[in-house]
Protein backbone atom coordinates (compact mmCIF):
# COMPACT_ATOMS: atom_id res chain seq x y z
CA UNK A 1 0.00 0.00 0.00
CA UNK A 2 2.42 2.61 1.24
CA UNK A 3 4.97 1.45 -1.84
CA UNK A 4 2.37 1.85 -4.34
CA UNK A 5 1.62 5.43 -2.98
CA UNK A 6 5.23 6.26 -3.19
CA UNK A 7 5.34 4.72 -6.33
CA UNK A 8 2.64 6.98 -7.62
CA UNK A 9 3.88 9.90 -6.20
CA UNK A 10 7.07 9.01 -8.10
CA UNK A 11 5.16 9.69 -10.98
CA UNK A 12 3.79 13.20 -10.46
CA UNK A 13 5.30 16.36 -10.35
CA UNK A 14 4.88 17.23 -6.76
CA UNK A 15 8.71 15.98 -6.37
CA UNK A 16 10.02 17.76 -8.25
CA UNK A 17 8.81 21.03 -7.24
CA UNK A 18 12.11 23.52 -6.07
CA UNK A 19 12.15 26.44 -3.55
CA UNK A 20 13.04 28.46 -6.46
CA UNK A 21 9.68 27.59 -8.55
CA UNK A 22 7.61 28.75 -5.14
CA UNK A 23 9.78 32.17 -5.57
CA UNK A 24 8.64 32.21 -9.43
CA UNK A 25 4.74 31.59 -8.28
CA UNK A 26 5.03 34.31 -6.07
CA UNK A 27 6.38 36.73 -8.58
CA UNK A 28 3.64 35.56 -10.66
CA UNK A 29 1.37 36.25 -7.64
CA UNK A 30 2.44 40.15 -7.98
CA UNK A 31 1.60 40.27 -11.50
CA UNK A 32 -1.16 39.08 -11.55
CA UNK A 33 -2.76 41.38 -8.39
CA UNK A 34 -1.10 44.20 -10.85
CA UNK A 35 -3.07 43.35 -13.29
CA UNK A 36 -6.11 41.88 -12.16
CA UNK A 37 -6.52 44.73 -8.72
CA UNK A 38 -5.16 47.15 -10.10
CA UNK A 39 -5.81 47.21 -13.73
CA UNK A 40 -2.26 47.78 -14.98
CA UNK A 41 -1.79 46.57 -18.57
CA UNK A 42 -4.04 43.61 -17.58
CA UNK A 43 -3.98 42.31 -21.42
CA UNK A 44 -0.20 41.80 -20.84
CA UNK A 45 0.39 41.19 -17.88
CA UNK A 46 -1.79 38.61 -17.35
CA UNK A 47 -0.99 36.17 -20.46
CA UNK A 48 3.15 36.90 -19.25
CA UNK A 49 2.10 35.52 -15.67
CA UNK A 50 0.68 32.63 -16.53
CA UNK A 51 3.71 32.03 -19.20
CA UNK A 52 5.45 32.28 -16.73
CA UNK A 53 3.67 29.92 -13.69
CA UNK A 54 3.54 27.33 -16.44
CA UNK A 55 7.16 27.36 -17.14
CA UNK A 56 7.85 27.12 -13.80
CA UNK A 57 5.97 23.79 -13.18
CA UNK A 58 7.07 20.21 -13.76
CA UNK A 59 5.11 20.50 -17.25
CA UNK A 60 5.44 17.51 -19.92
CA UNK A 61 4.36 18.22 -23.66
CA UNK A 62 4.20 22.05 -23.16
CA UNK A 63 7.43 23.79 -23.55
CA UNK A 64 9.32 20.24 -24.61
CA UNK A 65 8.25 17.05 -26.00
CA UNK A 66 9.84 13.69 -24.31
CA UNK A 67 10.83 10.98 -26.71
CA UNK A 68 9.19 7.56 -26.18
CA UNK A 69 10.66 5.06 -28.37
CA UNK A 70 9.08 1.31 -27.96
CA UNK A 71 7.10 3.05 -25.20
CA UNK A 72 10.07 3.14 -22.80
CA UNK A 73 11.88 5.98 -21.08
CA UNK A 74 15.76 6.25 -21.78
CA UNK A 75 18.85 7.81 -21.88
CA UNK A 76 19.33 9.89 -24.70
CA UNK A 77 21.93 11.94 -26.00
CA UNK A 78 19.76 14.73 -28.13
CA UNK A 79 22.12 16.77 -30.52
CA UNK A 80 20.85 20.54 -30.98
CA UNK A 81 22.38 22.62 -33.55
CA UNK A 82 25.57 21.76 -33.06
CA UNK A 83 25.69 20.71 -29.42
CA UNK A 84 25.45 16.91 -27.44
CA UNK A 85 23.33 17.41 -24.45
CA UNK A 86 22.97 14.07 -21.93
CA UNK A 87 20.03 13.63 -20.88
CA UNK A 88 18.36 10.85 -18.64
CA UNK A 89 15.19 9.86 -18.04
CA UNK A 90 13.74 7.05 -15.89
CA UNK A 91 12.64 3.62 -17.37
CA UNK A 92 9.57 3.16 -14.95
CA UNK A 93 11.30 0.29 -13.86
CA UNK A 94 13.81 1.63 -10.88
CA UNK A 95 17.29 1.61 -13.49
CA UNK A 96 17.98 3.51 -16.18
CA UNK A 97 17.73 1.97 -19.47
CA UNK A 98 20.89 1.46 -21.27
CA UNK A 99 20.50 2.00 -24.75
CA UNK A 100 21.42 5.63 -26.38
CA UNK A 101 19.01 7.30 -29.12
CA UNK A 102 21.00 10.10 -31.08
CA UNK A 103 18.28 12.61 -32.77
CA UNK A 104 19.33 16.01 -34.22
CA UNK A 105 16.56 17.98 -32.46
CA UNK A 106 13.78 17.66 -29.84
CA UNK A 107 10.56 17.98 -31.12
CA UNK A 108 8.68 21.25 -28.82
CA UNK A 109 5.70 21.21 -26.69
CA UNK A 110 3.05 23.41 -27.30
CA UNK A 111 4.39 26.90 -26.30
CA UNK A 112 7.78 25.77 -27.99
CA UNK A 113 5.99 26.41 -31.08
CA UNK A 114 4.09 29.32 -30.24
CA UNK A 115 7.05 30.74 -29.32
CA UNK A 116 8.74 30.47 -32.58
CA UNK A 117 6.73 33.56 -33.58
CA UNK A 118 9.60 35.78 -30.75
CA UNK A 119 11.99 33.26 -32.21
CA UNK A 120 11.72 34.25 -35.75
CA UNK A 121 10.61 37.54 -35.31
CA UNK A 122 7.17 37.51 -36.44
CA UNK A 123 4.52 38.57 -33.17
CA UNK A 124 6.33 42.29 -32.78
CA UNK A 125 6.23 43.63 -36.24
CA UNK A 126 2.37 42.09 -36.27
CA UNK A 127 1.62 43.86 -32.89
CA UNK A 128 3.12 46.92 -34.79
CA UNK A 129 0.25 46.51 -37.32
CA UNK A 130 -1.95 46.59 -35.15
CA UNK A 131 -0.58 50.14 -32.59
CA UNK A 132 -0.42 51.44 -36.26
CA UNK A 133 -3.98 50.58 -37.18
CA UNK A 134 -5.41 51.64 -33.83
CA UNK A 135 -3.60 54.94 -33.73
CA UNK A 136 -4.02 58.60 -35.05
CA UNK A 137 -0.96 60.37 -36.55
CA UNK A 138 -2.83 63.72 -36.99
CA UNK A 139 -1.59 65.09 -33.59
CA UNK A 140 2.14 64.74 -34.68
CA UNK A 141 1.38 66.17 -38.72
CA UNK A 142 -0.26 69.09 -37.17
CA UNK A 143 2.26 70.17 -34.98
CA UNK A 144 5.73 68.65 -36.48
CA UNK A 145 8.15 70.12 -33.37
CA UNK A 146 6.62 67.50 -31.08
CA UNK A 147 8.80 64.55 -32.77
CA UNK A 148 11.67 66.53 -31.06
CA UNK A 149 10.03 65.64 -27.41
CA UNK A 150 9.60 62.16 -29.01
CA UNK A 151 13.34 61.84 -29.74
CA UNK A 152 14.73 63.63 -26.68
CA UNK A 153 12.54 60.94 -24.73
CA UNK A 154 15.19 58.07 -25.93
CA UNK A 155 17.68 59.53 -24.07
CA UNK A 156 17.11 57.30 -21.56
CA UNK A 157 18.26 54.31 -23.60
CA UNK A 158 21.40 55.48 -24.52
CA UNK A 159 22.36 56.90 -20.96
CA UNK A 160 21.19 53.66 -19.27
CA UNK A 161 23.36 51.83 -22.13
CA UNK A 162 26.12 53.92 -21.20
CA UNK A 163 25.40 52.77 -17.47
CA UNK A 164 24.70 49.18 -18.01
CA UNK A 165 27.92 48.66 -19.55
CA UNK A 166 29.86 50.59 -17.26
CA UNK A 167 28.13 47.87 -14.84
CA UNK A 168 29.38 45.02 -16.51
CA UNK A 169 26.94 44.13 -19.12
CA UNK A 170 27.93 43.62 -22.54
CA UNK A 171 27.00 46.05 -25.06
CA UNK A 172 24.45 44.07 -26.74
CA UNK A 173 22.71 43.24 -23.45
CA UNK A 174 22.79 46.81 -22.23
CA UNK A 175 21.31 47.55 -25.62
CA UNK A 176 18.37 45.83 -24.56
CA UNK A 177 17.92 46.83 -21.03
CA UNK A 178 18.14 50.52 -22.21
CA UNK A 179 15.47 49.99 -24.86
CA UNK A 180 12.70 49.41 -21.56
CA UNK A 181 13.15 53.23 -21.39
CA UNK A 182 11.27 53.49 -24.46
CA UNK A 183 8.52 51.36 -22.68
CA UNK A 184 7.47 49.88 -25.82
CA UNK A 185 7.20 46.49 -25.23
CA UNK A 186 7.21 44.58 -28.52
CA UNK A 187 10.12 47.03 -29.69
CA UNK A 188 12.13 45.61 -26.45
CA UNK A 189 11.26 42.08 -27.10
CA UNK A 190 12.09 42.16 -31.21
CA UNK A 191 15.60 44.04 -30.06
CA UNK A 192 16.22 41.36 -26.86
CA UNK A 193 15.86 38.36 -29.13
CA UNK A 194 18.09 39.25 -31.61
CA UNK A 195 20.96 40.72 -29.34
CA UNK A 196 20.52 39.20 -25.97
CA UNK A 197 18.07 36.13 -26.01
CA UNK A 198 19.09 35.00 -22.43
CA UNK A 199 17.82 38.31 -20.94
CA UNK A 200 14.47 38.82 -22.79
CA UNK A 201 12.11 37.21 -19.75
CA UNK A 202 13.36 40.11 -17.53
CA UNK A 203 13.83 42.76 -20.18
CA UNK A 204 10.13 41.76 -20.82
CA UNK A 205 8.58 42.07 -17.30
CA UNK A 206 10.46 45.34 -16.86
CA UNK A 207 9.31 46.38 -20.10
CA UNK A 208 5.36 46.19 -19.93
CA UNK A 209 5.59 46.24 -16.01
CA UNK A 210 7.45 49.92 -16.42
CA UNK A 211 4.50 50.84 -19.24
CA UNK A 212 1.99 49.38 -16.76
CA UNK A 213 3.45 52.14 -14.33
CA UNK A 214 3.23 54.80 -15.87
CA UNK A 215 0.81 56.22 -14.09
CA UNK A 216 2.41 55.86 -11.25
CA UNK A 217 6.25 56.51 -12.07
CA UNK A 218 5.96 59.84 -14.43
CA UNK A 219 3.63 62.30 -12.49
CA UNK A 220 5.98 62.67 -9.53
CA UNK A 221 9.00 63.43 -12.31
CA UNK A 222 6.91 66.03 -14.26
CA UNK A 223 6.03 67.79 -11.08
CA UNK A 224 9.64 68.01 -9.97
CA UNK A 225 10.50 69.25 -13.35
CA UNK A 226 8.04 72.08 -13.94
CA UNK A 227 6.53 74.67 -12.09
CA UNK A 228 2.99 75.62 -11.45
CA UNK A 229 2.67 78.18 -14.10
CA UNK A 230 3.92 75.90 -17.02
CA UNK A 231 1.57 72.82 -16.35
CA UNK A 232 -1.32 75.47 -16.80
CA UNK A 233 0.35 76.32 -19.96
CA UNK A 234 -2.38 76.30 -22.60
CA UNK A 235 -1.61 75.06 -25.91
CA UNK A 236 -3.06 76.75 -29.65
CA UNK A 237 -5.67 74.31 -31.14
CA UNK A 238 -4.24 71.67 -33.71
CA UNK A 239 -5.41 72.58 -37.45
CA UNK A 240 -6.68 69.61 -38.81
CA UNK A 241 -5.09 67.08 -41.26
CA UNK A 242 -6.09 66.09 -44.10
CA UNK A 243 -6.29 62.64 -45.38
CA UNK A 244 -3.93 62.50 -47.80
CA UNK A 245 -1.39 64.27 -45.35
CA UNK A 246 -1.60 61.62 -43.25
CA UNK A 247 -1.86 58.87 -46.11
CA UNK A 248 1.86 60.76 -47.40
CA UNK A 249 3.12 60.83 -43.87
CA UNK A 250 3.04 57.23 -43.67
CA UNK A 251 4.63 56.39 -46.93
CA UNK A 252 7.33 58.81 -46.59
CA UNK A 253 8.12 57.94 -42.90
CA UNK A 254 8.50 54.58 -43.64
CA UNK A 255 11.23 55.30 -46.56
CA UNK A 256 13.12 57.99 -45.08
CA UNK A 257 13.25 55.47 -41.46
CA UNK A 258 14.10 52.21 -43.67
CA UNK A 259 16.87 54.37 -45.56
CA UNK A 260 17.93 55.80 -42.35
CA UNK A 261 17.93 52.42 -40.16
CA UNK A 262 17.23 49.15 -42.42
CA UNK A 263 17.43 46.85 -39.61
CA UNK A 264 14.47 48.73 -38.13
CA UNK A 265 12.02 48.29 -41.48
CA UNK A 266 10.24 45.03 -39.98
CA UNK A 267 8.76 47.48 -37.37
CA UNK A 268 8.44 50.44 -39.05
CA UNK A 269 6.85 49.12 -42.50
CA UNK A 270 4.10 47.38 -40.09
CA UNK A 271 3.30 50.30 -38.48
CA UNK A 272 3.02 52.45 -40.69
CA UNK A 273 1.16 50.05 -43.26
CA UNK A 274 -1.26 49.41 -40.16
CA UNK A 275 -1.65 53.32 -40.27
CA UNK A 276 -2.05 53.37 -44.01
CA UNK A 277 -5.01 50.67 -43.86
CA UNK A 278 -6.66 53.37 -41.39
CA UNK A 279 -6.61 56.56 -43.23
CA UNK A 280 -7.50 55.28 -46.82
CA UNK A 281 -10.45 54.30 -46.17
CA UNK A 282 -10.82 51.72 -48.05
CA UNK A 283 -10.05 48.96 -46.42
CA UNK A 284 -12.28 48.95 -43.46
CA UNK A 285 -12.18 45.25 -43.03
CA UNK A 286 -8.24 45.00 -42.70
CA UNK A 287 -8.40 47.71 -40.13
CA UNK A 288 -10.91 46.35 -38.34
CA UNK A 289 -9.18 42.81 -37.90
CA UNK A 290 -5.68 44.60 -37.35
CA UNK A 291 -7.52 46.41 -34.71
CA UNK A 292 -8.87 43.51 -32.92
CA UNK A 293 -8.54 39.88 -34.01
CA UNK A 294 -4.93 40.11 -35.06
CA UNK A 295 -3.39 42.32 -32.42
CA UNK A 296 -6.34 40.40 -29.98
CA UNK A 297 -4.27 37.03 -30.73
CA UNK A 298 -1.17 38.14 -30.65
CA UNK A 299 -1.15 39.77 -27.69
CA UNK A 300 -2.26 36.39 -26.27
CA UNK A 301 0.34 34.23 -28.15
CA UNK A 302 3.26 37.08 -26.82
CA UNK A 303 2.53 37.23 -23.51
CA UNK A 304 2.53 33.41 -22.88
CA UNK A 305 5.49 33.20 -24.96
CA UNK A 306 7.28 35.85 -23.01
CA UNK A 307 6.45 34.40 -19.89
CA UNK A 308 7.57 30.82 -21.14
CA UNK A 309 10.76 32.88 -20.64
CA UNK A 310 10.98 33.17 -17.01
CA UNK A 311 12.52 30.20 -15.71
CA UNK A 312 13.74 30.22 -12.28
CA UNK A 313 16.51 29.71 -12.69
CA UNK A 314 17.52 31.98 -15.52
CA UNK A 315 14.76 34.76 -13.84
CA UNK A 316 16.20 34.39 -9.90
CA UNK A 317 19.55 35.88 -10.93
CA UNK A 318 21.39 39.31 -9.91
CA UNK A 319 21.39 40.06 -13.55
CA UNK A 320 17.74 40.47 -13.07
CA UNK A 321 17.59 43.03 -10.20
CA UNK A 322 20.08 45.37 -12.00
CA UNK A 323 17.71 44.98 -14.82
CA UNK A 324 14.83 46.00 -13.12
CA UNK A 325 16.83 48.67 -11.67
CA UNK A 326 18.14 49.80 -14.95
CA UNK A 327 14.78 49.79 -16.68
CA UNK A 328 13.44 52.10 -13.98
CA UNK A 329 16.21 54.17 -14.30
CA UNK A 330 16.21 54.64 -18.49
CA UNK A 331 12.49 55.17 -18.01
CA UNK A 332 12.78 58.08 -15.22
CA UNK A 333 15.25 59.71 -17.80
CA UNK A 334 13.15 59.08 -20.81
CA UNK A 335 10.37 61.08 -18.77
CA UNK A 336 12.86 63.93 -17.48
CA UNK A 337 14.30 64.31 -20.66
CA UNK A 338 11.17 64.81 -22.66
CA UNK A 339 9.99 67.53 -20.39
CA UNK A 340 13.43 68.91 -20.10
CA UNK A 341 13.43 69.65 -24.05
CA UNK A 342 9.46 71.21 -24.19
CA UNK A 343 10.84 73.62 -21.39
CA UNK A 344 14.05 74.39 -23.70
CA UNK A 345 11.57 75.12 -26.77
CA UNK A 346 9.45 77.34 -24.63
CA UNK A 347 12.81 79.13 -24.33
CA UNK A 348 13.24 79.30 -27.89
CA UNK A 349 9.66 80.09 -29.38
CA UNK A 350 8.10 82.15 -26.22
CA UNK A 351 5.50 83.30 -28.03
CA UNK A 352 3.98 79.77 -29.39
CA UNK A 353 4.69 77.89 -25.98
CA UNK A 354 3.97 73.81 -25.10
CA UNK A 355 3.01 72.53 -21.72
CA UNK A 356 6.22 70.49 -20.64
CA UNK A 357 3.87 67.71 -19.21
CA UNK A 358 3.71 66.76 -23.13
CA UNK A 359 6.58 66.02 -22.92
CA UNK A 360 6.71 63.02 -21.04
CA UNK A 361 4.60 61.45 -23.25
CA UNK A 362 7.55 61.01 -25.81
CA UNK A 363 8.00 57.45 -24.70
CA UNK A 364 5.88 54.97 -26.51
CA UNK A 365 3.18 53.89 -24.22
CA UNK A 366 0.38 54.28 -26.57
CA UNK A 367 -1.77 55.79 -25.48
CA UNK A 368 -1.15 55.55 -22.15
CA UNK A 369 1.58 58.41 -21.42
CA UNK A 370 -0.42 60.89 -23.43
CA UNK A 371 -3.96 60.01 -21.16
CA UNK A 372 -1.11 60.96 -18.30
CA UNK A 373 0.19 63.93 -19.47
CA UNK A 374 -3.44 65.10 -19.76
CA UNK A 375 -4.73 63.85 -16.69
CA UNK A 376 -1.65 66.05 -14.88
CA UNK A 377 -2.71 68.82 -16.39
CA UNK A 378 -6.25 69.16 -15.02
CA UNK A 379 -5.34 68.96 -11.89
CA UNK A 380 -4.06 72.30 -12.19
CA UNK A 381 -6.77 73.62 -15.06
CA UNK A 382 -9.91 71.58 -15.35
CA UNK A 383 -10.36 73.16 -18.59
CA UNK A 384 -6.92 72.72 -20.66
CA UNK A 385 -7.32 69.42 -22.14
CA UNK A 386 -3.50 68.16 -23.46
CA UNK A 387 -4.44 64.80 -24.41
CA UNK A 388 -4.51 65.66 -28.72
CA UNK A 389 -1.07 68.03 -27.85
CA UNK A 390 0.16 64.90 -26.18
CA UNK A 391 -0.07 62.58 -28.51
CA UNK A 392 1.96 64.48 -31.17
CA UNK A 393 5.14 63.57 -28.93
CA UNK A 394 3.59 60.41 -28.04
CA UNK A 395 3.68 58.91 -31.81
CA UNK A 396 6.54 60.00 -32.17
CA UNK A 397 7.91 58.06 -29.18
CA UNK A 398 6.73 54.66 -31.42
CA UNK A 399 8.53 56.32 -34.05
CA UNK A 400 11.95 57.06 -32.15
CA UNK A 401 11.70 53.92 -30.52
CA UNK A 402 11.47 51.80 -33.32
CA UNK A 403 14.68 53.80 -35.10
CA UNK A 404 16.74 53.30 -31.68
CA UNK A 405 16.34 49.46 -31.55
CA UNK A 406 17.42 49.86 -35.44
CA UNK A 407 20.47 51.75 -34.77
CA UNK A 408 21.66 49.05 -31.74
CA UNK A 409 20.89 46.22 -34.07
CA UNK A 410 22.81 47.91 -37.17
CA UNK A 411 26.08 48.48 -34.52
CA UNK A 412 25.62 46.02 -32.80
CA UNK A 413 24.64 42.67 -34.55
CA UNK A 414 27.07 42.84 -36.96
Amino acid sequence: MIQGLLDFLSTTGFTLITWKMLVMWAVVGVLLWLAVAKNFEPLLLVPIAFGALIANLPTRGVITTELRPDGVYQSATFKIEGQTLDHTLPDGQGGHATRVLKVERIEGGLFDFISQGIKVELFPPLIFLGVGALTDFGPLIAMPRTLLLGAAAQMGLFVTFMGATLMGFTAKQAASIGIIGGADGPTAIFLTNKLAPELLGAVAVAAYSYMSLVPLIQPPIMRLLTTDKERKIRMKSLRKVSRIEKLLFALLVMIICILLVPDAAALIAMLMLGNFLRECAVTERLVQASQNEIINVLTIFLGTSVGITMHAENFLAPETLKIIVLGVVAFGISTASGVLVAKLMNVLTPNNPVNPLIGSAGVSAVPMAARVSHNEGQKYDRSNYLLMHAMGPNVAGVIGTAVAAGYFLSTLSH
